[in-house]
């Protein structure tokens, strides 16, 4: 079974984490082209039926292909097609389907005893364990019975689709077919071209996909794909901030969903996942890219799978679980007063909304003079200066005494945020702080001093992943969004999301944290850099 993460699926179920990429990036993919899909006449033969392959089959079957399904074990081809007539017949139930549509579809599924009973299939999808040596032997078996114009497709998420190719007689008709799952409800396909994938190939896929009522993307072989390769700053920030004692695990969680918009929070994400289940990923993920500082594993979530601590499997993991088990809460500061006036000086950026939610409040706001470019702050009664973070410590900045608070989704919607106070911020200044949001409508969390706080760091790292792939040819800009917002239930595409706040704005929050942490995981990327120079968007063909 393979799947994407890091969100909840609609609903909240959770996709298990499952990546274990491999390979490198193939050529550009191909643009889309105006290629029929497989006629509903051709039969779909799905390999595999465990989770996964068994909700492919529905797809292809519900979509109107005579369907077959096999299976190395004995029998469980005929028990797989057993629980399709069942998710058949609750469909009934629930009105999506007929009762003639239901039957029709029972008629067409059959379930095969061997290999050589998949001899008329236009397309085979591979959904069996993964291991490349297993896949590798599959298809090879295939190719001895399948006609020469049959698709051949792996729905991989973890192993490099060029090297389960390799061992083909004809490469080009092979490719990946990474469903979502539950495949019968989430509607993103990644289509993935391999080194040897005919373009022809991609395209008959691509048009078949969304015949099936998918939305397929494009992408390259690559490690992770679009997804499981961008999303990686998601848990990798917050484990971060964890790790240097900034915030605690709820806090963190209850940031990232109530400021930053995210359907769940990274801590809680994986323990639905399994602690050991992610950390493996991550780790492979890190060695696919030869170690590369961007994808560094967490100490902190290592000893948690060391000690056995997985998860809502094992009973506990970042939290506890269990009948008698309490959640803990977020840190939330107790209520302050509101300073009666503050002063505004220059441009806030991505905060700009905040002048007119305070005067809203019924807090005066007096115009300053200019500030710093790009360094615009709110000035409290005695001085210190409430700003958003720009990816520098609020102790270190030598302009004045920093209050620094976190990037919100939508500053009038959200309701929490979090501040880091400079070490030398008086606690009066800090309580006038939070007085301030509360006014706001906010509940506030005040964590350590950290460079970036919790969204903005995670942010600005998800869109230059995403600008990085993009200008690595693994995706169009659009397809990347498509991925990021239908395959893990983002907000905003990174894209669209860093365009919203500004290329130059996202490069600078990140080439402010790698002065800190001078190790490349920080150093914007390429694409991003030049984009950000020439002022253009990163949705821009």
């Amino acid at each position: 079974m393979t799947a994407a993460e890091p969100t909840p699926a609609p609903g909240g179920k959770a996709r298990p984490d499952s990546v274990r990429p491999s390979g490198d990036a193939a050529p550009a993919p191909a643009t889309a082209q105006a290629t029929a899909p497989l006629g509903t006449d051709r039969t779909v033969a799905v390999v595999g039926t465990g989770t996964m392959g068994a909700g492919i089959a529905q797809v292809a079957l519900v979509a109107g292909h005579p369907v077959r399904l096999y299976d190395a074990v004995p029998g469980r081809a005929a028990e797989a097609a057993e629980g399709i007539a069942a998710r058949l017949g609750r469909l009934v139930e629930k009105g999506r389907m007929t009762p003639a549509g239901r039957d029709a579809a029972r008629a067409r599924l059959t379930p095969a005893a061997g290999i050589a009973e998949l001899a008329d299939a236009a397309l085979v999808v591979e959904a069996v364990a993964e291991d490349a040596e297993v896949k590798r032997g599959l298809f090879t078996a295939l190719e001895e019975v399948v006609a020469d114009d049959c698709l051949l497709a792996t729905n991989t998420s973890s192993l490099s689709v060029t090297a389960v190719a390799g061992a083909l007689r004809r490469p080009g008709r092979f490719l990946g077919l990474h469903f979502f799952n539950p495949a019968p409800l989430l509607p993103l396909v990644e289509v993935v071209s391999g080194f040897a994938t005919d373009a022809s190939a991609a395209d008959r896929a691509y048009a078949t996909a969304a015949a099936w009522g998918k939305t397929p993307v494009r992408c390259t072989d690559t490690p992770g794909f679009i997804v499981n390769r961008v999303a990686r700053p998601f848990y990798a920030e917050a484990f971060r901030v964890y790790e240097e004692r900034a915030a605690d695990p709820a806090t963190v969680d209850a940031v990232l969903r109530e400021s930053g918009g995210f359907r769940m929070g990274p801590f809680e994400l994986t323990d639905l996942i399994g602690q050991d289940v992610n950390e493996a990923v991550t780790r492979s993920v890190w060695e696919s890219f030869f170690r590369d500082p961007r994808f560094t594993p967490s100490l902190a979530q290592r000893r948690l799978v060391q000690s056995g601590l997985h998860g809502r499997k094992t009973g506990r993991g970042w939290y506890a679980y269990g009948e008698d088990a309490e959640r803990p809460a977020p840190h939330t500061a107790p209520p302050c007063e509101a300073p009666a006036e503050v002063t505004v000086h220059g441009d806030l950026g991505p905060a700009a909304p905040l002048p007119g939610l305070i005067e809203e409040a019924g807090i005066g706001i007096t115009r300053g003079g200019a500030a710093r470019a790009g360094a615009g702050f709110i000035a409290l009664p005695g001085g210190t200066r409430l700003a958003l973070t720009d990816g520098s410590p609020a102790t270190t900045d030598e302009a004045g005494t920093y209050i620094k608070f976190d990037l919100a989704l939508d500053y009038r919607t959200a309701t929490r945020i979090a501040l880091a106070p400079s070490e030398r911020a008086d606690p009066e200044a800090v309580a006038a702080a939070i007085g301030l949001f509360q006014a706001l409508g906010k509940q506030v969390g005040v964590v350590g001093d950290v460079p970036g706080l919790i969204v903005a760091r995670t942010v600005a790292l998800l869109v230059d992943f995403a600008a990085d792939a993009v200008g690595r040819g693994v995706a169009s800009a659009e397809d990347t969004d498509t991925a990021l917002r239908l395959g893990v239930n983002y907000p905003r595409g990174p894209l669209e999301w860093g365009d919203a706040l500004g290329a130059g704005w996202v490069r600078d929050v990140l080439l402010n944290l790698h002065r800190v942490y001078p190790t490349g995981r920080y150093a914007p990327s390429p694409y991003l850099l030049r984009r950000a120079a020439a002022g253009q968007n990163l949705l821009e063909s």
